[in-house]
């Protein structure tokens, strides 16, 4: 059971540096500081919208539009260390007698 709980603990980190690289790969595209008609860029891009916006887009229909600011990926990523937290909690650090 331990090892099934340090495998989700790894997979909502790694989930995290991809919200992390999408929010960050969406900036330098919208202030032009790489070129979106690069063929890898617009690869890493189908790569990182196709993992990250199934989560990002139910997000999204909740927020209010604010002006071109996308605070949706905070959202998720305050909401996956919540999971994190709970995780810990509950299922790791439960008292010798209860395992």
């Amino acid at each position: 059971m331990r090892s099934l709980i340090d495998i989700i603990l790894l997979l909502l980190n790694w989930y995290t540096y991809l919200i992390i690289a999408m929010a960050i790969l969406s900036w330098l595209v919208a202030f032009d500081v790489i070129n979106f008609r690069n063929n890898i860029v617009r690869q890493v891009w189908g790569f990182l919208e196709a993992v990250t916006e199934p989560a990002l887009r139910p997000i999204r229909r909740f927020l209010p539009n604010l002006g071109g600011i996308d605070v949706s990926p905070v959202i998720l990523l305050l909401i996956i260390l919540f999971i994190q937290k709970l995780i810990v909690e509950y299922a790791v650090a439960q008292p010798i007698y209860m395992r």
